[in-house]
C-alpha cells in the first residue's frame, strides 16, 4: 500500500523556520521525483520545490533562497527546510511522488498545515 505521510507543520511567527518531512512507503522511493506543493485558501495548488532521483532540485521563485528541499533515499523521506517564513507562506503543504520513467504513477500525501502569523 502506497503511503506518503507529511509531518512538521504548525504555527510559526514571521521570520521563523519549520522543517517538513514526508515519509514514503509502498513504492521504490529512489526512482521517483519528489515535489512539495502548497495550496492556500481560495488559491490554486502551486509547486514549491522538486528534487529528482539524481539529487538535482528546483524551486519556485517565491521560495528561492529561503527553502531547501532534500531527500534521504535510505529512509524514503523527503524534507523541506523553510526559513524566513512569511505570512504568504501560509498554506497546506502537500508531498507528491512521480515516477521518472513511468508516466501516470503519481502519489499524493494528505497535507500538513503551515500557518505563519504573529
Amino acid at each position: 500500500q502506497v503511503q506518503l505521510v507529511e509531518s512538521g507543520g504548525g504555527l510559526v511567527q514571521p521570520g521563523g523556520s519549520l522543517r517538513l518531512s514526508c515519509a514514503a512507503s509502498g513504492f521504490t522511493f529512489s526512482r521517483f521525483a519528489m515535489t512539495w506543493f502548497r495550496q492556500a485558501p481560495g488559491k490554486e495548488r502551486e509547486l514549491v520545490a522538486v528534487i529528482f532521483s539524481t539529487g538535482i532540485s528546483n524551486y519556485a521563485d517565491f521560495v528561492k533562497g529561503r527553502f531547501t528541499i532534500s531527500r534521504d533515499n535510505s529512509q524514503s523521506t523527503v524534507f523541506l527546510q523553510m526559513n524566513s517564513l512569511k505570512p504568504d507562506d501560509t498554506a497546506v503543504y502537500y508531498c507528491n511522488a512521480a515516477h521518472e520513467q513511468s508516466v501516470g504513477r503519481i502519489y499524493w500525501g494528505q497535507g500538513t498545515q503551515v500557518t505563519v502569523s504573529s
